[in-house]
């Protein structure tokens, strides 16, 4: 079948697209937006529209906080016993898994992921790390702390601290995992007792405007989550200026990242940013090359290397260095690309036709400053916004496509000669969101891994995530952490409290 047979049969199957156009989820129902103004949901394995989503304006998105503000404060949720909005959110993931189908065909047509994994990922580990988050809704905690106070002798005070909601969370988020990261800040908020105005990317806002629908499905009070859809500069940067919110959570490029951590700076709002990332991926001497090789292929062309940890930057021993570009070359070469609904296609589309034309010209720019193409290089397919995997080796360290976040399917093999070489060229990038060695020399990988700065470093593997694992950056990859502890107590402010008795 082609792509756009392929894609027939699963929007006839979806009941979501019987409404072709859609308008935001504000206060527990569906809202025009103020300007009737809507922008093209776009297939990008067809290049056809399959849907109208809002193209929000500051009204709208004042609109969602002030619904938000309506329900944190009313009690309706905050007040809440944390019992019951762990129930609600465990009905949630439950019913996360009973759309399974619906969502991930959504996930599959708004961005051209493959099916299955958007099922897994998106869907699959989405509810389960809502209900990891669940969990927390009982569990947060303070502290009683002894004291040494100073004070008119024979006084006695106890002092102790609680954590409280930080109020409206305005999550911003991208669209490569639409739904597996608006989970990932929508449900440690929700769990803190916060409520949240949710802003999904414009082009892939339909699984977020679902979820707003399922939580008021799960018995979630009205106002509680609130879907926002529109552009980045526009409906993204008044909701990351707002007033009306406690804390900014951003994933997504470094530029639009500074500018939501200023806009939140200048209202003195709390705000979490997970940023680009430009990942190294480490392999010593004595690794072996060919699970070197398929590993870096997992790292580099995993959703068609539109993920920020993508293993960009392949760094290989030189006694290695020619065997695992061989191997990576042939593994690119063999990859199936097609359909995200084609069981048998192992790569999908970029996301956009404008993405794909990025995407080349960060391909086309290599080969001009005399980068030597291993495998790919070029658009794939008739149609439709397909991308061959790609493999560069003879880059410099200087090259754009070694320096900046390309974002698609391509890769840079670059060898070095000793450990202290492979650090400093691991180091050499303005991110650091991750990194991996691959080595059976564990005191190598010790010595290593407090060097490398990022802030996740695997071993032996790459692009693995755990829901009680911190996951963030340093340096121009961000700040702040999502998943685990870090991501529900980012949603609560610590009082301290001293009573004199």
């Amino acid at each position: 079948m082609k792509p756009r047979e392929w894609s027939a049969a699963r929007m006839a199957g979806v009941g979501f697209l019987s409404r072709r156009r859609h308008g935001n989820f504000i206060d527990g129902r569906e809202c025009a937006p103020s300007h009737d103004a809507h922008l093209p949901v776009v297939d990008p394995a067809t290049e056809m529209t399959i849907a109208q989503a809002p193209d929000s304006a500051a009204a709208d998105v004042d609109l969602a906080v002030q619904a938000a503000q309506r329900a944190f404060e009313g009690k309706a949720w905050s007040g809440m016993r944390p019992a019951e909005r762990e129930r609600l959110l465990g009905r949630l993931s439950l019913l996360i898994e009973e759309h399974a189908d619906e969502l991930s065909a959504l996930e599959t047509l708004q961005s051209g992921k493959l099916n299955g994994l958007a099922r897994a990922i998106d869907v699959g580990a989405g509810a389960e790390f809502v209900r990891y988050m669940a969990g927390w809704a009982t569990k947060l905690e303070g502290q009683t702390l002894p004291n040494s106070i100073a004070a008119a002798p024979g006084s006695s005070w106890f002092t102790y601290t609680q954590r409280e909601p930080v109020g409206v969370v305005g999550a911003i988020v991208p669209w490569n995992f639409p739904l597996a990261i608006a989970l990932w800040k929508v449900a440690p908020a929700l769990a803190a007792g916060c409520t949240v105005v949710l802003k999904p990317s414009e082009e892939t806002p339909l699984t977020a405007l679902r979820l707003a629908e399922l939580a008021m499905e799960a018995g979630f009070p009205p106002g509680v989550l609130n879907v926002v859809c529109g552009r980045g500069a526009t409906a993204g940067a008044a909701l990351a200026a707002h007033a009306g919110l406690g804390r900014v959570s951003f994933t997504g490029s470094t530029p639009a990242g500074r500018a939501v951590g200023h806009a939140a700076v200048e209202r003195m709002t709390r705000f979490t940013l997970e940023l680009g990332g430009k990942s190294p991926m480490l392999v010593l001497a004595d690794a072996d090359p060919d699970e070197a090789a398929a590993g870096a292929a997992i790292g580099i062309f995993f959703h068609q290397g539109q993920v920020c940890t993508a293993s960009s930057r392949i760094l290989v021993h030189r006694s290695l260095v020619r065997r695992v570009t061989e191997r990576l070359g042939q593994a690119a070469s063999s990859l199936k690309i097609g359909s995200g609904f084609d069981p048998q296609a192992q790569l999908g589309p970029l996301v956009s036709k404008r993405h794909l034309e990025r995407v080349l010209g960060y391909v086309e720019g290599a080969k001009e400053e005399g980068a030597t193409v291993v495998a790919g290089g070029a658009r794939a397919l008739e149609g439709g916004c397909f991308m061959q995997p790609t493999v560069f080796a003879d880059v410099r360290a200087e090259m754009r496509v070694v320096r900046e976040e390309v974002f698609g399917p391509v890769a840079v093999v670059m060898p070095f000669d000793s450990e202290e070489e492979a650090v400093s060229m691991a180091n050499d990038s303005p991110y650091g969101l991750a990194a991996s060695v691959w080595s059976r020399d564990l005191s190598a990988v010790h010595r290593l891994v407090p060097r490398l700065k990022a802030g996740t470093v695997w071993v032996n593997a790459h692009n693995m995530l755990d829901s009680n694992l911190p996951f963030g950056g340093v340096k121009g990859s961000g700040m702040g952490r999502e998943l685990g502890r870090a991501a529900v107590e980012s949603c609560t402010e610590l009082k301290s409290v001293c009573m004199s008795v």
